[in-house]
């Protein structure tokens, strides 16, 4: 067997007490990242694990631990709903965290992915986190300080899919797929490359559901395109997987000693 790139795995007794210590992380990393380079630039998730995060993170006391006016916002992938729709990552984001700190609004970068034309929508958010970076949107891709993910049972991550054509992508940092049975199916996301550039990555992985892909993803053969969550292996940054009890249920005792 196989430990999946030798990451490192912190498990934690309930979904409640994993995002807690993801929303104390994300205030460590903010206020290092500020403090050594004037700013914090976070990919945000979606989802029901990262959600609570960032209730805890808009409440007392977290949220008086950051300079929210020096971080910037970014987001992992986003369905082809308008930003107000229930199933919007932004809409989500928004309700639980932004519009109870204070970003300014020009450091907040959602991904337009009710646009008509989706791969457009794809390549303008490209350059726009270019120009966030001030890099060549057509050369190396920038490092987040802080990229969050989740996993799917499937073993998806962002809007990566099993044997999906983003999956392959090698050049791109953002583009347009079609997700498998899932409404609304059309989404854009941030591909491998560019999140590999992340100073710092975090995998929040929650429930029984998700016990049997865990186990496949850090203890099985290296098969990207079967579980694109293994695409996930950052060049120079550090990657910890956030798990609680339940979905790390499956995983051989010594993997998670």
């Amino acid at each position: 067997m196989l430990l999946h790139g030798g990451m490192n795995i912190s498990v934690y007794s309930d979904a409640g007490a994993l995002s807690r210590a993801a929303a104390e992380e994300f205030v460590q990393l903010a206020r290092g990242s500020i403090r050594s380079r004037g700013r914090f630039s976070v990919v945000l998730s979606g989802g029901s694990t990262p959600r609570r995060m960032y209730e805890l993170l808009a409440a007392r006391p977290l949220r008086e631990s950051v300079d929210w006016s020096r971080v910037e916002v970014f987001w992992g992938d986003e369905r082809g709903v308008p930003p107000d729709h229930p199933d919007s990552n932004f809409h989500m984001a928004s309700a639980a965290l932004l519009e109870h700190v204070t970003i300014p609004p020009d450091r907040i970068h959602r991904i337009r992915a009710e646009a008509p034309d989706r791969a457009a929508a794809a390549r303008d958010y490209q350059l726009e986190i270019a120009r966030a970076f001030q890099v060549d949107g057509a050369g190396v891709p920038p490092s987040f300080d802080l990229v969050l993910l989740g996993m799917g049972n499937d073993g998806h991550t962002a809007s990566l899919f099993p044997n999906g054509e983003a999956v392959l992508e090698g050049r791109r940092w953002a583009v347009s797929v079609e997700a498998p049975q899932r409404p609304p199916p059309s989404r854009i996301t941030l591909t491998a490359p560019i999140l590999n550039r992340a100073r710092d990555i975090r995998l929040l992985v929650a429930g029984q559901d998700k016990a049997v892909t865990l186990r496949a993803v850090l203890q099985g053969p290296h098969q990207p395109r079967r579980t694109p969550v293994q695409l996930i292996e950052p060049e120079n940054g550090r990657m910890i997987w956030l798990v609680d009890e339940a979905a790390a249920s499956e995983l051989d005792k010594a993997v998670v000693a």
